[in-house]
């Protein structure tokens, strides 16, 4: 009996894997709104903001997420979720990009498409509804998936969607082609939420 040929299988599986994109958009934690005053940009986490961070950054941990690189907005409340998940992968470039702050569906998916060819993972913390809508236009409507109309019903703060990219280089991402692998809502990391 012939045996099959283990290096040219794990040739076609690491060139699977070369050719796959990893997105996690990550909508920042729950913010504070006791002071009507402050200006929206420099709204910080609320206590249960603060409480759901912590709880992402333990999932992050214990699901070996770990991107090549994070786009955030420059809001605090953004940046102090991100705060939040630096432990899980401090030495990670980040760049906080004024364009995130409550962009579009169409500017989130233009700063992914400048994406360096190497980067094979990348986790964008940004705002409503732009994430939202960019998650649902990025996944393929035509793959049945019970994640994709409780995102479509609500992606809230703190929830984290994790979509794979059929694609080599981020310029040719397009709608309806990705894969939804994950939505994270707090409840589900903390029954308490």
């Amino acid at each position: 009996m012939e045996r099959p040929d283990l290096s040219s299988a794990l040739n076609k599986k690491q060139q699977k894997v070369w050719s796959m994109k990893l997105i996690h958009l990550l909508r920042h934690a729950k913010s504070s709104w006791d002071d009507p005053d402050i200006d929206d940009f420099e709204r910080p986490l609320n206590k249960r903001g603060h409480k759901t961070a912590v709880l992402l950054a333990d999932y992050f941990r214990r699901q070996r997420i770990r991107p090549d690189i994070v786009l955030c907005s420059p809001a605090k409340r953004t940046r102090q979720t991100l705060d939040a998940l630096r432990a899980s992968f401090h030495d990670v470039p980040v760049t906080c990009d004024r364009r995130l702050y409550d962009a579009a569906p169409m500017t989130l998916h233009a700063l992914l498409a400048e994406l360096p060819r190497r980067c094979l993972s990348v986790l964008l913390i940004g705002h409503n509804p732009g994430l939202q809508q960019l998650a649902l236009a990025l996944s393929d409507p035509g793959r049945e998936n019970p994640e994709r109309p409780r995102l479509a019903e609500k992606f809230p703060t703190g929830g984290l969607v994790s979509l794979s990219a059929p694609i080599e280089e981020w310029p040719l991402l397009k709608d309806g082609t990705c894969t939804l692998e994950a939505f994270i809502r707090p409840r589900d990391l903390d029954p308490a939420e």
